[in-house]
């Protein structure tokens, strides 16, 4: 799977930076491990660095940078590749703690 799109890498460009919106940030992507429990949702990204900014849940929930290098590299538990989430509609951060405080998968 195609874990950035040129589509997807347009939206990033398109939304921008969102470092001064807090919580209110929007979650362009979601990426998981179908085999394990670690969720990142991808606010930013640099094509020049490719790296990530957002909310990483997995051991903790924070906020962080993360690389595609480093997504499109790893395995879950059961040697499965991290996916994108091809159904994701875009929240802020603040709607996906809020569910993930609930349980529930935003």
């Amino acid at each position: 799977m195609e874990l950035l799109t040129k589509a997807l890498e347009e939206r990033f460009v398109q939304v921008g930076r969102q470092e001064d919106l807090g919580e209110k940030a929007v979650v362009i992507a979601k990426f998981f491990t179908p085999d394990g429990q670690w969720t990142w949702y991808a606010t930013e990204y640099d094509p020049e660095t490719r790296e990530f900014f957002g909310l990483v849940d997995g051991f903790e929930t924070e906020l962080g940078y993360f690389s595609l290098g480093e997504l499109e590299s790893a395995r879950g538990p059961l040697g499965l590749a991290i996916e994108r989430d091809l159904h994701w509609k875009e929240k802020t951060v603040e709607e996906v703690q809020a569910a993930l405080r609930e349980g529930t998968h935003p």
